[in-house]
């Protein structure tokens, strides 16, 4: 089932200069840790003067779309799906 909210989240970041790559690794979300497996696709979007980077992004059962704020560099879930339909 998808559930849209719009939650604070921690974020465990790498970056890799050489390939000037930037993944979540593990997120920390409702008291609970996700090890982040893969990360799908990655955007930016602008409102007014604010950049936003989104990414899709999944953990072993459930999959995340994350949103950072780079302004506050202040990470937000927006959606979250647990694989399951209904």
């Amino acid at each position: 089932m998808i559930q849209k909210l719009q939650a604070p989240i921690s974020v465990l970041l790498s970056s890799n200069h050489k390939t000037r790559e930037v993944a979540p690794k593990k997120i920390l979300f409702d008291g609970r840790e996700y090890l982040i497996e893969k990360v799908g696709l990655h955007h930016t979007f602008r409102i007014g003067r604010t950049l936003f980077h989104v990414f899709s992004a999944a953990s072993r059962d459930t999959f995340f779309r994350l949103v950072l704020n780079t302004d506050t560099l202040l990470w937000t879930v927006e959606e979250i799906h647990d694989g399951e339909t209904g």
